[in-house]
């Protein structure tokens, strides 16, 4: 099995679906920002998450084509979002979209995926039932997701974020996404409330995982394949799984919060939070994530669509961007 293909396989239905489900409005430009971080690429994880859960179940995902479309839609509307409060300049090796439109544009850009997410997601085919439980989802996950991001903002002004408290930032930030793209594929596919629930946990421990190691990719991968500044992170003081553990063993970081470090700086800093073990920390607990999280799958009958859900959890922690 080609795990790449298996993703780039549902991750053009998708590409398709945006297209046809998205086509350009007017005013022209404001639809062209909402497209641009679509037309730059991206790996489409999360509407794959959603394909494969309803094929895991005995779903058609043909049938969940507007529902996958949406998780990318909020996918990028929380980047757009990000990029502004992080003052990234870079998103997929190309200017980031308020770099290229203004904040306002930008702002107003992220709004508009958000609200047409939801419109997207209304034209599912399915009962009502469902069609009411994945909008409650997928609103309650847009709260957090904004919880999560506001927590992650106040953790830049305090030097004590304790690694629970981290856990708790990551899960509503980043992991909560592919949790419920897992369960709304479930949902929408006819699974039962055990396999739903399983998936849910997948996702949210997978996606833990997930934000774990792109902490650590943050830091050890070159700018050209990252697609934007490497150790921006440190630089905007983020409190990562990495900084708390240096934290605790005395590391210190001259680095952290200076935005204008040079790559100098932050090799150094690289070395130290590798020398602390910090860096090798996070990973062992990328991992850990992702077992629990590939062994909440055991309810689900044997099928292609769990093997690669199996193998895409591992992907989580292995990918090099």
């Amino acid at each position: 099995m080609d795990l790449l293909e298996e993703i780039n396989k549902r991750g053009s239905m998708v590409d398709g679906a945006i297209q046809n489900l998205m086509p350009i409005g007017d005013p022209d430009e404001l639809y062209r920002a909402m497209r641009y971080l679509f037309d730059a690429g991206g790996k489409r994880l999360r509407p794959a998450a959603l394909f494969l859960s309803t094929e895991a179940v005995g779903g058609n995902p043909q049938d969940v084509i507007p529902a996958a479309t949406t998780v990318e839609l909020v996918h990028n509307f929380t980047l757009i979002h990000d990029d502004i409060m992080d003052e990234d300049n870079l998103r997929r090796g190309i200017p980031a979209v308020h770099v290229k439109w203004g904040l306002s544009g930008a702002i107003l850009a992220g709004d508009t995926l958000y609200s047409k997410s939801f419109h997207i997601l209304s034209q599912t085919k399915t009962d009502a039932a469902r069609m009411v439980e994945c909008m409650v989802m997928m609103s309650i996950t847009c709260i957090e997701i904004c919880e999560g991001q506001w927590t992650d903002i106040s953790f830049e002004k305090r030097n004590d974020v304790s690694e629970a408290e981290y856990m708790e930032m990551v899960e509503k930030k980043t992991a909560i996404l592919y949790a419920a793209s897992c369960k709304m594929g479930a949902v929408l596919g006819g699974g039962t409330p055990g396999e739903a629930q399983a998936l849910w946990d997948f996702g949210r421990l997978t996606g833990v995982g997930f934000q774990i190691y792109d902490d650590v990719l943050d830091l050890i991968t070159p700018e050209d394949v990252l697609g934007k500044v490497r150790g921006s992170d440190l630089m905007e003081g983020k409190q990562t799984l990495i900084v708390i553990h240096a934290r605790e063993n005395n590391v210190e970081l001259d680095v952290f919060g200076k935005r204008e470090a040079t790559r100098e700086e932050i090799d150094d800093a690289l070395k130290k939070l590798e020398d602390s073990g910090s860096i090798d920390y996070a990973l062992a607990t990328a991992r850990k994530y992702v077992v629990d999280g590939k062994e909440k799958l055991d309810v689900l009958p044997e099928s292609e669509a769990k093997d690669i859900l199996l193998a895409l959890a591992d992907y989580m922690i292995e990918r090099k961007f």
